[in-house]
């Protein structure tokens, strides 16, 4: 039996003995996910299957264990995924935390910095929110004009960011803010760590059709920052920032891959099996076998580019076809869903509400940087079309 043969083995039986069965069913709704921090709420078996994963270090497999992960190779982690996959396990822990600012911190963060801050990360102790777009800087990010002046001990920021997912519900906030006013617009600009936990900092939801608040407006009045926490050099968080835009991008796509409810599964339960056990509708049958088909292939083309930057060759602008098309698979899902149940999928109230997930998936096309931008990204940097 060879190492990764044996290493399954071990998997399978640990996560049979150890991942409660509670944990074993699809998400309804976000409701469902399990995001960590000091204000979130969640069940005795979201609590445990969250300590049991992270003591072994598989919220993060493949990060290093001085830094609270899995010390997994590629390898190992595809067979975690994999094995995870085949009894339906959730994953213990959603977290911006792991799939952006985690990512940039073992990047360009100092060994203190990482140490500090990815442990608690892979725990889930702390919730991060993203500091980015702002009210006259969407797009064209390198606008942002979020203050922040050194006041020798620490920093002082003022300022507003916009679209701050969930920051109603972080404990902390990695932010873009500009450190010199005097250089070029995508020059002086620094990537800094903010405990929101303080007076200078206030959140306010924004509400969205779908009648939930996801996004948010954060407010800066005097925020205190530590030097310490800046990432990378002062005035070049550029670089920063984009290397976790590729992160940011491939995480959103992931909603493609489909780790909520399966569409298929809504459909039968609406309209039940025709005699030969198949799905009663045949036209709608043919929608869910067609998207689930799509769904594969993304998941395929996932890892394939997942291998590809790991193997040191970048996710660049990969990260936009992932993000784009992993966007409209989602939307294409929840829109079978309405399509299934009917008059029924109209009802509003509840929390999984299909009709209000349905029209939350809009707001895809738009965070992480809008599909045009993505389209664009792509005719140029991967087909390399003239500009217009």
């Amino acid at each position: 039996m060879s190492d990764l043969e044996s290493f399954r083995e071990e998997v399978r039986d640990w996560l049979n003995a150890n991942c409660p069965e509670e944990m074993r069913r699809p998400m309804e709704s976000e409701a469902d996910a399990v995001w960590g921090g000091k204000k979130g709420q969640y069940s005795e078996p979201q609590l445990l299957w969250l300590e049991r994963m992270a003591a072994k270090g598989w919220t993060v497999p493949e990060w290093p264990t001085e830094y609270g992960g899995g010390g997994l190779s590629k390898e190992e982690a595809k067979v975690l995924r994999a094995e995870m996959r085949t009894i339906k396990a959730r994953s213990p822990l959603q977290s911006f935390g792991i799939w952006m600012l985690g990512p940039a911190l073992l990047k360009y963060g100092t060994h203190e910095q990482k140490l500090e801050h990815l442990p608690r990360i892979a725990r889930g102790e702390i919730r991060w929110a993203q500091g980015y777009s702002e009210p006259n800087a969407g797009s064209d990010l390198a606008a942002l004009m979020t203050k922040c002046e050194d006041k020798g001990d620490h920093y002082l920021i003022n300022g507003q960011k916009i679209w701050t997912s969930y920051a109603d519900q972080a404990d902390w906030i990695f932010a873009l803010v500009r450190t010199d006013f005097e250089a070029k617009k995508h020059e002086g600009i620094s990537f800094i760590l903010v405990d929101m936990d303080q007076p200078g900092v206030t959140t306010k939801p924004i509400k969205l059709i779908s009648g939930k608040s996801p996004f948010c407006e954060t407010f800066f009045d005097d925020a205190k920052a530590h030097k310490h926490n800046v990432i990378g050099e002062l005035n070049k968080g550029w670089s920063v920032a984009k290397y976790l835009l590729t992160h940011e991008r491939e995480m959103i796509g992931g909603m493609g891959s489909g780790a909520m409810r399966p569409a298929g599964d809504v459909a039968v339960q609406m309209l039940g099996k025709d005699e030969s056990g198949r799905l009663a509708d045949p036209i709608l049958r043919t929608d869910v076998v067609r998207m689930e088909i799509d769904g594969l292939a993304f998941m395929s083309t996932m890892e394939r580019v997942t291998d590809e930057a790991k193997a040191g060759q970048g996710m660049g602008a990969n990260s936009s076809v992932l993000k784009y098309y992993g966007t409209e698979l989602n939307k294409r899902r929840l829109e079978l869903m309405v399509d299934s149940a009917g008059q029924d999928g109209l009802e509003w109230g509840a929390d999984d509400d299909v009709a209000a997930n349905w029209l939350r998936t809009k707001g895809n096309s738009i965070e992480g940087g809008t599909s045009e931008v993505q389209l664009n990204i792509i005719s140029k940097r991967i087909l390399e079309l003239p500009s217009a």
